[in-house]
């Protein structure tokens, strides 16, 4: 009895400490010229540096990924969810004008593969360089018994920086504006437990390609999550940009009345952007009625943009990403507040 190890009950600290110095390389990657100290302390500094704006608003969210981890899972391929983490995060703070500034992760599972943990950081530490953010820490816990052996989840929390008078909080946004849309990567991180379920029922396999795609469906369900901070930026250079709403659960017609002024809704017209493949082909593997398509993904756009309506001409595209304009901002005269057309 006497030699009873912790490693006995499920955890072990050798293996930790392996992980931590798989990922000290990744981790070290993103430090950008704020962050103090290394990997391995009880918290991340960082130097904020006010000199460099009139008024900082300090902006911070946090956010997971999701059953998407599910799929990541069944296929062994592990990285992409870490970027689709970061690029979450990045897009919720975007929303609101702000730059981000430094992320923090947290890694739970049932039993630690320290080459899977690895994997992950990867992925978050290529998306936080791409967004010139800083990984300063995170926390790796292994809890079996409360995790399947197997699993693991993750969530994210990012802190970013925007100048007072530069606030993107759609008070400006009028009656007629217009409504652009920025084109998604297929389902980002959103609607899996429902993909999952067609899988499921269905009995497919993830080596499976769907009618009317040309790609395994694993391929196409762990697309990235895109990053609109560059299409943003170049927007916001070019055009008054009067709200942002990321298009996560719930699609256009949950997520885009979050950035309207209470009595506006928008008039969105379906057609103006081409769907990619994956969601009628998911629609016609898994009978999904159209209602609950638009109310669980997001159907090709990922962030919409309102803009005064003489200024959408200015842009068809954005950092390499297409600009469709999709709609426009109208009185709310019913309990609607996105009526798809």
């Amino acid at each position: 009895m006497g030699d009873l190890r912790y490693a006995d009950a499920g955890v072990d600290i050798d293996e930790g400490n392996r992980a931590v110095s798989l990922i000290k390389k990744a981790v070290s990657s993103t430090h950008t010229r704020g962050v103090l100290g290394g990997i391995g302390a009880f918290s991340g500094l960082f130097a904020f540096d006010p000199a460099k704006y009139r008024q900082p608003v300090l902006v911070s969210s946090a956010d997971g990924v999701g059953t998407k981890i599910k799929v990541a899972i069944a296929t062994d391929r592990h990285r992409g969810v870490g970027a689709d983490l970061v690029n979450h995060c990045v897009n919720d703070i975007l929303c609101c004008g702000a730059e981000p500034l430094f992320f923090l992760d947290y890694f739970a599972s049932g039993k630690l593969r320290p080459e899977q943990l690895a994997e992950v950081v990867e992925g978050m530490a290529h998306a936080c360089r791409e967004a010139e953010c800083a990984l300063v820490g995170g926390e790796t816990a292994e809890m079996p018994g409360l995790y399947a052996l197997g699993d693991y989840d993750l969530a994210g929390f990012i802190v970013g920086v925007v100048e007072r008078d530069q606030i993107v909080d759609g008070s400006r946004v009028r009656v007629g504006d217009a409504v652009l849309g920025l084109p998604s990567n297929g389902l980002h991180t959103n609607g899996y437990s429902l993909v999952r379920h067609i899988v499921t029922e269905q009995e497919l396999t993830y080596d499976a390609v769907l009618p009317g795609t040309d790609a395994p469906l694993a391929d196409l369900l762990l697309e990235p999550h895109r990053s609109y901070l560059p299409a943003v930026r170049a927007l916001r250079e070019k055009v008054d940009v009067r709200a942002l709403a990321h298009i996560t659960g719930g699609g256009l017609k949950e997520n885009t009345p979050r950035a309207l002024p209470e009595g506006l809704g928008v008039e969105i017209t379906r057609g103006t952007w081409p769907v990619p493949v994956i969601f009628p082909a998911l629609q016609a593997a898994g009978g999904i009625s159209a209602d609950e398509m638009w109310r669980t993904f997001n159907m090709g756009i990922g962030m919409v943009v309102v803009v005064p309506p003489d200024q959408a001409e200015r842009v068809e595209s954005a950092a390499g990403l297409a600009v469709h304009r999709i709609g426009r901002v109208v009185e709310q005269t019913g309990p609607e507040r996105v009526v798809l057309r």
